[in-house]
């Protein structure tokens, strides 16, 4: 059963939600109601799955915040071409 809301919000928010709305073809209140629903929804009795492709990219491995990944790749390739 749809049941009406009001909210009050600052109106260069409500303009930003309505434009994005209208980008992604549906209504604000749609919107509204899939984010509620995602912060309210027990993550155990959700449909969502995560794919088992995905699954496999999980390694556990941390990435060091100073990485510099293009010297890593530089350096990959180096020894790759060799």
């Amino acid at each position: 059963m749809d049941t009406k809301l009001t909210l009050k919000l600052n109106q260069e928010i409500i303009d930003q939600a309505k434009r994005y709305a209208s980008d992604k073809k549906m209504s604000l209140s749609r919107i509204v109601e899939a984010y509620l629903q995602s912060l309210t929804i027990d993550k155990k009795d959700s449909d969502f799955e995560i794919s088992p492709f995905i699954r496999s990219l999980a390694t556990g491995t941390k990435i060091p915040t100073d990485l510099d990944y293009k010297k890593e790749y530089s350096d990959s390739l180096l020894e790759k071409y060799k």
